[in-house]
């Protein structure tokens, strides 16, 4: 079993947490940026890119504040993948910070392809 690397992002994002969290943790939201179709079965969610589909539980959820989802066929008992939305109290700026695992060689690859999908998600937000 090849080891996976933590990667950690911080993005700010010029909307509200309630907003940002819409888009991270429902179907709807989900298809707007992350994936091409979303489809969701209680805790279940089938991300659809190019005509295949992963599978992800989403194992952990508060409200406005953290979506952490768990890949189906990771082995790997320690990886998941997740969004933190963190909204400073005396400025109250809002920043999206996500966690992600990526094999051995590929962190820079996983980075860059966090940094396209939050583009995407910037857009259509409009921040």
């Amino acid at each position: 079993m090849t080891s996976k690397t933590k990667i950690e992002l911080e993005f700010p994002m010029k909307c509200s947490p309630s907003v940002l969290y819409n888009r991270l943790s429902t179907a709807s939201g989900l298809t707007e940026w992350f994936a091409d179709d979303v489809n969701v079965k209680g805790k279940l969610f089938s991300f659809i890119w190019d005509g295949s589909t992963q599978v992800a539980e989403m194992i952990q959820s508060k409200d406005s504040r953290l979506v952490r989802f768990k890949w189906e066929d990771d082995d790997d008992e320690d990886t998941y993948f997740e969004f933190l939305i963190n909204k400073d109290e005396m400025t109250g700026d809002v920043s999206l910070l996500i966690t992600d695992f990526a094999d051995e060689g590929e962190e820079e690859e996983t980075t860059d392809l966090w940094n396209s999908q939050i583009a995407d998600l910037r857009q259509v937000l409009g921040c």
